[in-house]
C-alpha cells in the first residue's frame, strides 16, 4: 500500500505563454490514472483557466493561500497558488512582461521547500531569451536555483545537472557556455567537484551504494593520447586519478563516441560529460519522453521536465506531458529518500 503524502510538491508555472500551462493541465487529468503525487501549481491561475479553454480541458482550479491545502485539493481540483502573469498571456507569444512572475514563481517554490512545506521543487521550462530582456542575470534555471539556495542557508552552492531517463543519467561538466569556451572553463577541480557531487547525490537520493562514473574525453577519441587535443592527458585523467584514489569509482577519459551504445551503458551508473551538447544528445536521443532534469548539489531536491517552452505548439493541443509526469513521479522519490537519510 502506498505512503500518503504529507506535503505536495510545489511546481513553478515556467514561461506562462510556453507548454507549461498545457502539460500541467493534462498532467492533473491523469492524476488518478498513473498516481501522479499530490502538487500544486506556482502561477497565474487565470492562464490556466484560458489554457483549458482552449484546450477543451475540463480541469477544475482552486487557488490556495499555503501548501497545506494543496493535498487535500489534489484529488478534486488543481490547486494554485497565485503568481500573477503580469499581462494577458497569449499562447505561443512570449513577452518580457511575464519575466517577473516567472521568476517570482521559482522564488516562491523553493522558499515552501526550503520553509518545510513542500517535499521538493519541479519546475516548468523557462525561456532564457525573454528573462534576460527583464535583466535576468543567470545562464539558466539550474545556476539560479543555486544562487537561491545559497542565499536561503549562507554556504556556497555548486549546482551539477543531471538528465536522468530509463536509459541513461548523463551529467554536462560544463553547462550553459558557448561551446569555444569550454576548453578554458574546464578544470581539474571542477571535473572533480563535479564528480563528488555526482557520487554523494547517486548514494543518498538514488540509493545506489557503489556509483560507477563513466568520464567522457573531451576530444574525438579522447584526444588518441594527445594527438587530437592535450586537455584529455594534462586534465581529465589526473582529475580521475585523484577520484579513484578518493574512493569514488570513476573510469576514463572514455571516447565519448562509443560510450553510449547498449553494451557500455550497462558498466556505469552515470556518465560525465565535458559539455552540455556529449551529455543532453545523447540523454535525450534515448529517452526524450521520459527524461528527467534533476538538479543534483542542491539543500533540496528539484527536477524538471527534459524539454524547452515549445512556444511554437503551446496551447494547440501538440504537447506531450509525459516528461513533467516523469519529473513529478521522481521529484516524490528522491524527496522521500533524501528526507529518510536526514
Amino acid at each position: 500500500m502506498a505512503i500518503p503524502f504529507s506535503r505536495p510538491l510545489a511546481l513553478s508555472q515556467g514561461d506562462p505563454a510556453g507548454i507549461g500551462p498545457d502539460i500541467t493541465l493534462m498532467a492533473w487529468l491523469r492524476r488518478r490514472e498513473l498516481g501522479l503525487p499530490p502538487f500544486f501549481l506556482i502561477g497565474d491561475p487565470d492562464v490556466l483557466a484560458l489554457r483549458a479553454r482552449q484546450l477543451n480541458l475540463a480541469v477544475s482550479i482552486r487557488e490556495i493561500d499555503t501548501a497545506g491545502e494543496a493535498t487535500g485539493i489534489f484529488a478534486d481540483a488543481l490547486p494554485v497558488m497565485s503568481v500573477p502573469a503580469g499581462i494577458e498571456v497569449v499562447a505561443g507569444e512570449p513577452h518580457a512582461a511575464t519575466a517577473k512572475g516567472t521568476i517570482a514563481a521559482i522564488e516562491k517554490a523553493v522558499s515552501l521547500v526550503i520553509g518545510g512545506e513542500a517535499l521538493a521543487v519541479v519546475t516548468n521550462p523557462i525561456a532564457k531569451a525573454v528573462l534576460y530582456e527583464a535583466g535576468f542575470r543567470f545562464p539558466g534555471h539550474t545556476e539560479f536555483l543555486a544562487d537561491l539556495a545559497a542565499r536561503a542557508t549562507g554556504r556556497p552552492v555548486t549546482p551539477v545537472m543531471m538528465l536522468s531517463g530509463p536509459k541513461l543519467r548523463a551529467i554536462p561538466v560544463t553547462i550553459h557556455i558557448p561551446v569555444r569556451d569550454v576548453p578554458q572553463a574546464l578544470t581539474g577541480d571542477l571535473i572533480i567537484e563535479t564528480c563528488r557531487i555526482a557520487d554523494a547525490d547517486l548514494r543518498q537520493r538514488f540509493g545506489i551504494d557503489a556509483p560507477r562514473l563513466a568520464v567522457a574525453g573531451l576530444n574525438p577519441h579522447a584526444g588518441e593520447g594527445g594527438a587530437i587535443g592535450t586537455e584529455d592527458e594534462d586534465i581529465i585523467r589526473p582529475s580521475i586519478e585523484q577520484l579513484r584514489d578518493e574512493g569514488i569509482d570513476a573510469i576514463g577519459p572514455l571516447p565519448a563516441d562509443t560510450m553510449f551504445h547498449d553494451e557500455a551503458r550497462a558498466r556505469y551508473d552515470v556518465a560525465i560529460c565535458m559539455y552540455h551538447d556529449q551529455a543532453l544528445i545523447p540523454a535525450k536521443a534515448l529517452g526524450f519522453d521520459d527524461s528527467v532534469n534533476v538538479t543534483l548539489g542542491l539543500p533540496f531536491v528539484r527536477t524538471s521536465p527534459d524539454h524547452g517552452t515549445a512556444f511554437g505548439i503551446a496551447g494547440k493541443g501538440l504537447a506531450r506531458e509525459q516528461s513533467l509526469v516523469a519529473a513529478l513521479k521522481l521529484a516524490a522519490q528522491l524527496g522521500r529518500a533524501w528526507e529518510g537519510r536526514r
